[in-house]
């Protein structure tokens, strides 16, 4: 039997944050037309939304620009943070020597390093990469180590009685436990690469050909074209609901079968 629209679990996700987006908009836009504030103090949603459509080639670019250095630093980050978590959890004494220099990278304002890496880095696409990694690689390695660190100690008690290799033990049980850390790491460290790249846009100060939605904002703030500045950090924002939407899609898609976090529940 079909269920009703609004209680449908999909609907509702979708609709409600929709909705209250909506109202919020509708708000802004009657709030700046009551209070008659000019364009290059508030635009509304309407004078946004003209300028994306005017400005729809120069966003798009530099939206291109930003995307590019924002999927490198993820890949990097997630390569590197997971070969680091498979490297920890072979020895407490690894993990306890290297972990802290993962901690050091993460609370290390990347705003104070960043122009020394421009500076040590000649290419630029690369240099606002290693930024951006340096910014998201740290939740990678955390949410890994603790779930290949995290395994039912009777399930590993089993292994060793059958007397499996340490190799077996990390395919078979470790990876598979840690597979939900993990993607949960991967949601966040993609919002953190968007944020690393676009500090470190910030930082470059990098135009011609490889602005990013970053020197756009910049761009834009100097010329006081507020509408285009809104503009890109709207973009800046839907690019990262969107990385993150993927994220859980593609956790979903491999857990939903077999872990307990992603089995749908009959109510």
């Amino acid at each position: 039997m079909k269920q009703p629209l609004l209680q449908n679990e999909r609907f509702v996700q979708i609709a409600a944050p929709l909705f209250v987006g909506v109202v919020f908009l509708c708000f802004w836009e009657l709030a700046v037309r009551a209070a008659e504030l000019p364009v290059y103090i508030l635009p509304g949603p309407v004078a946004i939304a003209k300028s994306f459509v005017t400005d729809w080639a120069v966003l798009f670019h530099s939206l291109m620009m930003t995307l590019k250095v924002t999927l490198l630093a993820f890949v990097i980050a997630v390569v590197l943070g997971t070969a680091a978590s498979l490297l920890f959890v072979q020895s407490r004494w690894i993990e306890v020597s290297l972990f802290p220099y993962a901690v050091l990278m993460q609370v290390t304002p990347i705003v104070a390093i960043a122009p020394l890496i421009i500076i040590w880095v000649k290419d630029t696409t690369w240099a606002l990469t290693v930024c951006a990694v340096i910014i998201a690689i740290f939740p990678i390695i955390s949410n890994t180590t603790l779930g290949l660190r995290s395994v039912d100690p009777n399930l590993m008690s089993m292994f060793r009685m059958y007397r499996t290799g340490r190799w077996q033990q990390l395919i078979r049980l470790r990876i598979p436990s840690a597979l939900p850390y993990f993607f949960g790491g991967m949601r966040i460290s993609t919002g953190l690469a968007l944020i690393g790249a676009v500090v470190a846009e910030f930082v470059a100060g990098t135009g011609g050909n490889q602005a990013g939605l970053a020197y756009l904002i910049l761009q834009a703030g100097y010329n006081l074209n507020i509408p285009r500045m809104f503009a890109a950090l709207g973009l800046i924002t839907v690019t990262g609901i969107l990385l993150f939407a993927l994220m859980v899609w593609l956790s979903d898609r491999v857990l939903r079968n077999w872990h307990e976090s992603a089995l749908k529940v009959e109510q």
